[in-house]
């Protein structure tokens, strides 16, 4: 039988989905005009072995990636190993010793704090090589500070990153509109410094992506939003030509660039994964709506709130205790599809600072496309929940976690 709160939650929802569901076809469009466009057809689905020079299949991924996300260029890649390699890889191949990174969204995301330069030592870290690295705090309710970003910007400053969603920071996920302000600030002083988005987690969420509001660089991951929950491994880099092949470099060598890279017989999985994507991240929006706004009725900080607009797939709950945590996460185990006899605990990852612990019974290892999640161990004790193949998946999720968390 379903849980009373989660009948009164989908009547409470059902306009929510119906908007959901335009946004789905609208972006859906937009997948197979570039298909039509680039004359897709089944012959670009096998690859080349080896240095993978002539991969067919593999550039024409690249151009329909590009017209999707409204870039000049894409590179997609079975070789970036996660997001978090895809914006290294751009922020290496762009930025040079002397430069300086200026994050204007408060702290990054844990993984990248070791790539700048912020945590440990000796890696070959952005400061390793003479990047400086700055950030510009957000206000006290998690917003923007526009006073201060337009204060911000110095000679130096080359790179501006923009970290579109939250992370594990409890603040809002940027809007297009908001990415758009900061880019327009940045450009009025100083149009040659080069604005990149961390579009992790925010694909296909909007009509439109960040490039449409003056993003001069992307990158994101494969097993999120645009694999649709099928591709098994990977990231992108979308944006400028120049800037995008400079990423290229990085990922492979000066000279090589975006010629080389075998995609092992992938063609046919990343482009069949951008078909559902749209699907796939409207599905894990209603999650979202719905886990959102059931845990505000039970009273449990949530962000966004349970009604406001979403801009990326990931629901934050403040759970408030290192017990409930863990009890919410083993109840979403539990009802996984993969490993559901196991009993996630708290661990360390690499990348990060803190513990985790993680709920991810996903087909494809560490998908946070398929339903899925974690969170640090550190108060206030916040779960971070993503994507979601099918809304009923989590609502069966949600009636798990709402027995587990009465036990605690």
């Amino acid at each position: 039988m379903t849980h009373p709160l989660i009948t009164q939650a989908l009547a409470a929802l059902t306009p929510t989905f119906h908007e959901i569901d335009l946004l789905v076809k609208e972006n859906l469009d937009r997948v197979l005009t570039a298909f039509r466009h680039h004359r897709l057809g089944s012959h670009h689905f096998s690859s080349v072995s080896g240095y993978g020079h002539g991969d067919l299949g593999r550039d024409l991924v690249d151009q329909i990636l590009a017209d999707i996300l409204g870039t000049e260029a894409a590179l997609v890649r079975v070789q970036f190993v996660s997001g978090t390699h895809a914006i290294a890889a751009a922020l290496f191949g762009v930025l040079r010793p002397g430069d300086e990174l200026l994050s204007v969204v408060g702290s990054p995301y844990d993984t990248l704090e070791e790539v700048i330069g912020l945590r440990g030592q000796g890696q070959g870290s952005l400061r390793d090589f003479g990047i400086t690295y700055r950030q510009v705090e957000l206000t006290t309710s998690g917003t923007p500070d526009w006073v201060a970003i337009a204060q911000a910007l110095q000679p130096e400053t080359k790179l501006v990153t923009i970290q579109r969603s939250c992370g594990y920071s409890w603040r809002p996920s940027l809007s297009l509109e908001d990415m758009g302000k900061i880019i327009g600030l940045v450009k009025q002083q100083n149009p040659n410094i080069i604005c990149f988005v961390d579009n992790c987690y925010g694909e296909l969420t909007a009509t439109q992506e960040p490039s449409a509001v003056g993003a001069d660089l992307m990158a994101g991951s494969l097993i999120k939003n645009l694999g649709g929950t099928i591709v098994t491994a990977g990231g992108y880099v979308a944006g400028r030509q120049d800037l995008v092949e400079a990423a290229a470099c990085r990922l492979t060598a000066p000279g090589i660039g975006s010629e080389g890279g075998a995609t092992f017989d992938q063609n046919r999985l990343l482009l069949q994964g951008l078909f559902l994507a749209p699907q796939m991240v409207g599905e894990a929006l209603k999650g979202n709506y719905l886990t959102g706004y059931v845990f505000d009725q039970l009273g449990y900080p949530v962000n966004p709130g349970p009604l406001a607009p979403r801009c990326d797939v990931i629901q934050a709950i403040q759970l408030g205790s290192p017990e409930k945590l863990i009890a919410f996460c083993r109840a979403l185990q539990k009802i996984s599809p993969v490993g559901s006899y196991l009993d996630p605990i708290p661990a360390p990852m690499p990348g990060y600072e803190s513990e985790l612990v993680m709920a991810g019974g996903t087909f494809i290892d560490g998908s946070t496309s398929e339903f899925s999640a974690d969170g640090p161990l550190r108060a206030p004790y916040v779960v971070f929940c993503q994507g979601g193949t099918h809304w009923t998946h989590v609502a069966l999720g949600l009636e798990a976690a709402i027995s587990a968390l009465e036990l605690v």
